[in-house]
């Protein structure tokens, strides 16, 4: 809560012409009222019962048509959706609120009129497509006060004293009588087109409304009424506040109330205190705590669906005294709730993506942006007092009693925030919505009273009052020492003391390059003038709502296609000429991006970042800023923030644009002067692949000799003599340092080893020549920075695998690369993947491979050695197993080729490890066949893990029997122990008694023996002894067992 001065954002003022030409309307009698719309100017004569439609669109403004009212106008309003007037009427004492539809078809001389009251359609040739203008009297139980129509429905406010009352348009011809919500869209409400003419052809649209809501103020005299895409806004004489009225399928509860706000005021009755309320302000949520009681009265249509209000806004003034206006004079005015579309919407179809409130005072407008959040978006403090305003999406035009001045307004802001989610990122910029209003050059005219807007038409009503020459004189300097003002235009040739102006107004485009030009004086006397940006950021904020505009106007074009079979000539002409406009104003958005990267290039700490989306925007490549940045003669080496802000992010992020050598080596020169911290980061990025490697390296080492030896540089330094093929001199610099001084290195600046990615997944990487030279002479320094750059999230596991790959390293260098980043890394998803990576290679390699001894691979086989050997493996990680000793018995050692070898020993261990999930390496072991004495020690390992004792038993004793006490001793103990004689005495038992003089088997019998006197009772081991057997044999283990029991 504070006060409007408080809140008020300071008012900038530049001498830039906002109106192009004016006309006078051709009317014969005084206007007293004036209202426009679809491309209509409406004048009520003053104190009359007649409409005069005039064209605002032709040359000249002539007269559509004119019609009589049933009464005196005291109020009239257009609806742009379904192209209908409403009136607020008086005659003989008694007010009345009247909806005139069809009237264009007054402009035939067509006298024929229905006359017809709310809900009861006419017959006859109305129904049916008739060409007759309709007059809809709205029966009220209160006298209307104000009316207004929404720009998106066409649905009907119609305020009273204590009340409002909604009626929602209908379309009984096309039977859209909906029962929804009046603002799901507006469909059930498209209107025709705003510039249409009169024809005889045209489709007539049968309107009818429904009265919907009825709501209850009764501590607000209303005196104003706004309606906008369910947003309703009143206004009393210092209080304004905005509801959201919302319908719902779902009945409401006997619990639910319909007053929002049940506060009861406890100086109610205190009618001889004279009460002035403090100023408030509550937006959101908290609008709900302001002591305005609002409740909603039951219309008899609640089956249709239930409404409910949610507070959005309340403001309260108090009076206060300026100069030119006393306190009694201190009311609030033009109430506009306002609407604005991104580019991807169509003002026809769809909700918009913005609306906002404005609402004034005589010294003082406000206005609100009211989607996603509720914000005070500028306080415009005006130099005297105003009468009247009117927004637009780009401008706001305001009247005094002698002058139409207009100010900038940032509609555009909130609506390029609410149609792109890049805005106020690195990517894109767009000036704040905070920033500061602008009021551009003054136009006088004399006794201006009123004022309205359509499109890029201002029309005002003057009417010369008496005024001594001398306050119109100090009126005048008044005004002249606060704003840039105009001559005053001439009053008719008639004579008369009153006036009707159509004032068009400059488009966007024209005001922008004036900006431009006005621009120039502040770039050429101080380039870092805050007035400079902000004069620039209003001519970009110009071109967003003019582009938001176009796109908006295309889109309802677009729309409007399907049912524009005529005038397609006329239609491809003017799509082309909104199309060249669209190309100029996105072009001139380029240039503005241009000039205010230029502004924040050398702001200061707090502002330069803007630099780097604005350049983006502009699409200038980074030669071309480097133009635009180059130090100014009086100071050489000086270098703005924000430009060294875009040239880092430019070069740090992975681009596919390099720069030439030129452009290169001069970057190189401003990082050297202005950042050498940075210039090594800087050298190592693809975009300066075209460096001049001499010239660098003396910069290096003139670096080096000031800063002192470190390792990114030593390494830097070492690429510029690869590039200079100078492979002695890169050997020694490589040497300087060990090699884990130098993976610290590669960890500290990652491009040195690979160009794109940034640690992103999904991105395309490619070795740098460092890379390249590492493969062949330092594989091991390659693999162990590879692996570094992995485990702290530098690369991806598909990164690092790309990069072997495209050096031709797949079967070798990336197969240890696995290997070592499986012994490092501690994610459990990678370590699974990289075990069955890895199971998958060796078993490869086992399959194209031959176990002699002396033969070679045919197909895959590995370029060199591995880096790590079997041994090695088993020994440093945990995922390596120590190979079970009955493997050793199974498959002995020198019985294959060396790489066959590693291969089943490595995948042995893996299998003897305790990570390696046997499920999924079963399918790749089909590939292998039991024939070979390798082979089945793979699956008769696989068996093993799966706890198959059993059927591993019979295998081991068919295939390798002098290996089964091996592997009974170190897989039959503890819960496995019983196997012994449960499995393994019967099998050998049964085995010898048919191979009497198998030496193999009778000694593993005899070590079973051993193993199971041991570990059985004297009876067990009776038990155990098979019936056909020999005494002689048994005797000595059972005294053995009966000798160990007794000692127990």
């Amino acid at each position: 809560m504070s006060s409007p001065r408080s809140r008020a954002n300071m008012v900038h003022v530049y001498n830039c012409h906002p109106y192009a030409s004016q006309q006078i309307v051709q009317v014969e009698q005084e206007p007293g009222l004036v209202c426009c719309g679809g491309g209509a100017l409406f004048v009520v004569a003053s104190g009359g019962c007649k409409v005069e439609a005039y064209s605002v669109e032709q040359e000249g403004c002539p007269l559509i048509c004119r019609f009589s009212t049933m009464g005196t106008v005291r109020s009239i309003q257009h609806s742009k959706t379904g192209d209908y007037l409403v009136t607020i009427e008086e005659k003989n004492s008694a007010t009345y609120l009247r909806a005139y539809t069809n009237w264009r078809y007054q402009a035939e001389g067509k006298a024929r009129v229905g006359v017809r009251l709310l809900g009861h359609l006419l017959r006859g040739a109305s129904v049916r497509g008739g060409v007759q203008m309709e007059i809809i009297e709205i029966p009220l139980s209160e006298h209307p006060v104000a009316v207004a129509c929404c720009s998106v429905t066409g649905d009907l406010l119609v305020g009273c004293e204590k009340t409002l009352v909604l009626f929602t348009l209908r379309r009984p011809n096309q039977q859209s009588l909906q029962s929804q919500s009046p603002w799901p869209n507006t469909q059930q409400s498209s209107s025709q087109s705003q510039g249409q003419t009169s024809s005889s052809n045209q489709n007539v649209s049968i309107l009818d409304f429904e009265r919907s809501v009825i709501v209850h103020l009764p501590k607000m005299s209303l005196k104003q009424v706004a309606l906008c895409g369910g947003y309703v806004a009143v206004q009393a004489e210092l209080e304004v506040l905005v509801l959201k009225l919302e319908a719902s399928s779902e009945p409401q509860t006997p619990d639910d109330s319909s007053d929002t706000n049940t506060c009861d005021d406890p100086l109610e009755d205190q009618s001889d205190l004279l009460l002035i309320p403090r100023q408030q302000e509550l937006l959101g949520d908290r609008a709900k705590d302001c002591d305005i009681p609002v409740s909603i009265e039951k219309t008899g249509l609640e089956d249709k669906g239930q409404y409910t209000l949610s507070y959005v806004l309340f403001r309260r003034f108090t009076p206060e005294f300026f100069q030119g206006c006393s306190v009694e004079e201190t009311q609030l005015h033009s109430l506009q709730l306002y609407p604005l579309y991104t580019s991807s919407q169509s003002a026809s179809t769809e909700e918009p993506a913005c609306v906002f409130c404005f609402f004034s005072l005589p010294n003082a407008g406000y206005l609100y942006s009211l989607k996603g959040g509720v914000e005070l978006l500028s306080a415009y403090q005006y130099p005297e007092k105003v009468l009247e305003a009117v927004l637009t999406d780009h401008l706001l035009h305001v009247i005094t009693k002698n002058a139409l001045q207009c100010f900038t307004v940032r509609c555009a802001a909130v609506a390029a925030r609410m149609e792109d989610p890049y805005i106020d990122t690195t990517m894109k910029a767009c000036p704040p919505c905070s920033l500061e209003v602008c009021a551009l050059r003054m136009q006088l005219f004399i006794g201006l009273r009123s004022v309205c807007v359509y499109g890029r038409h201002v029309i005002l009503l003057s009417a010369a009052d008496m005024e001594t020459p001398d306050e119109s004189e100090r009126s005048t300097q008044r005004r002249s020492r606060k704003w840039t003002i105009s001559s005053p235009k001439e009053t008719s040739a008639a004579g008369h003391g009153w006036n009707l102006y159509v004032v068009d107004t400059v488009s966007p485009l024209v005001l922008y390059r004036e900006m431009v030009e006005y621009s120039r004086h502040y770039s050429e006397t101080n380039p870092q003038a805050q007035s400079l940006r902000h004069l620039l950021s209003e001519a970009h904020l110009l071109l967003c709502a003019s582009s938001l505009q176009q796109s908006s106007e295309g889109n309802h074009t677009v729309s409007l296609q399907k049912d524009a079979d005529k005038q397609t000539e006329g239609q491809t002409e003017g799509q082309t000429e909104g199309q060249t406009e669209r190309q100029e104003v996105q072009e001139a958005l380029r240039q503005n991006c241009a000039q205010l990267g230029d502004c924040y290039s050398r702001a200061s700490q707090k502002d330069c970042h803007q630099a780097l989306p604005y350049y983006r925007m502009s699409g200038l490549s980074v030669t071309e800023v480097l133009v635009r940045n180059r130090p100014l003669p009086s100071s050489p080496h000086s270098y703005g923030l924000g430009f060294l802000f875009y040239l880092k992010h430019f070069l740090f992020e992975e681009t596919e644009q390099s720069l030439s050598q030129e452009s290169a080596d001069e970057v190189i020169d401003i990082f050297s002067q202005s950042d050498p911290s940075e210039i090594i980061s800087v050298c190592a990025s693809p975009s300066m692949t075209n460096i001049s490697p001499a010239r660098t390296l003396r910069i290096f080492q003139h670096l080096e000799a000031t800063a002192g030896v470190s390792v990114p540089l030593t390494i830097t330094m070492a690429t510029m003599m690869l590039r200079l093929d100078d492979l002695p001199q890169y050997t020694q610099l490589m040497d300087r340092h060990p090699e884990m001084l130098l993976v610290y290195g590669f960890i500290d600046e990652p491009r040195l080893l690979l160009h794109g990615g940034g640690g992103r997944p999904h991105t395309r990487v490619r070795p740098t020549s460092l890379t390249r030279q590492l493969s062949k002479s330092q594989p091991g320094l390659l693999v162990a920075g590879m692996v570094a750059l992995h485990e702290n999230n530098k690369a991806q596991l598909e990164q690092a695998d790309h990069i072997f790959k495209e050096l031709g390293c797949e079967n070798c260098l990336l197969v240890d690369f696995w290997e070592a980043t499986l012994m490092a890394s501690s994610q459990e998803v990678v370590i699974q993947e990289l075990l069955f990576r890895l199971a998958s290679v060796y078993i490869e390699r086992l399959t194209h491979t031959n176990s002699g001894a002396h033969s070679s691979l045919p197909r895959t086989r590995p370029q060199r050695r591995p880096l790590k050997s079997a041994d090695d493996l088993i020994n440093s990680s945990s995922h390596y197993g120590s190979l079970y000793p009955w493997l050793t018995v199974l498959c002995p050692a020198h019985t294959t080729n060396f790489q066959h070898q590693e291969a089943l020993h490595k995948l042995q261990s893996l299998l003897c490890g305790p990570s390696m999930s046997i499920g999924s390496v079963l399918p790749l072991l089909e590939r292998l066949s039991e024939e070979t004495l390798w082979g089945f020690s793979l699956h008769l390992l696989c068996a093993t893990r799966r706890g198959q004792f059993d059927s591993s038993i019979e295998k081991l004793l068919d295939r390798c029997p002098q290996a089964i006490i091996a592997f009974a001793n170190h897989h039959l103990q503890d819960r496995h122990m019983a196997l012994w004689w449960q499995k393994l005495l019967p099998e050998l038992c049964d085995r010898t008694r048919a191979a009497a003089d198998n030496s193999i088997l009778l000694a593993a019998l005899k070590e079973t023996l051993v193993v199971v006197a041991t570990e059985t009772s004297p009876a067990q081991f009776l038990e155990l002894i098979p019936d056909d057997g020999t005494a002689s044999y048994f005797l000595p283990h059972l005294l053995t067992c009966s000798q160990r029991h007794l000692l127990a």
